[in-house]
């Protein structure tokens, strides 16, 4: 199975309705290929992992890049596991930016909880910790 995990640049016109859309959409399909993983946006940057098959991780990675919503789209690691760290989840995700920030570590922490890579768990804690100037 395949892990990969990636970060992105937002469009400058992107608004809530298109980070909905992205969640409504990334669900379903993710759900129906059997890909999991976990999304944060912090209201200027994606922060992404995705698992499941090689191909459809691959495929759906692929899909991202081209995607006009988001620019400057870099892989942060592609690693092959043996069970999945984001459990069931079609696509856990949290908007940091309309978070409290007392709140977004602790929240971000328990959600990665079962992250059995450490460098992962410590990539998505400490982008929940960044704060984005509006």
């Amino acid at each position: 199975m395949l892990q990969l995990t990636y970060i992105s640049t937002a469009a400058r016109d992107i608004c809530d309705a298109s980070i909905d859309n992205i969640l409504r959409v990334s669900r379903s399909k993710n759900s129906a290929a059997g890909v999991t993983g976990m999304l944060l946006y912090d209201g200027r940057r994606f922060l992404q992992a995705l698992e499941g098959e090689h191909a459809t991780v691959m495929q759906t990675f692929q899909r991202i890049q081209i995607d006009r919503r988001h620019k400057a789209v870099v892989m942060l690691s592609s690693n092959e596991v043996a069970i999945r760290s984001f459990g069931s989840w079609a696509m856990a995700a949290e908007r940091l930016a309309s978070q409290n920030s007392q709140d977004i570590g602790a929240m971000v922490e328990a959600m990665t909880e079962q992250v059995s890579d450490a460098n992962i768990r410590a990539t998505f804690r400490s982008f929940s910790r960044l704060r984005t100037p509006s």
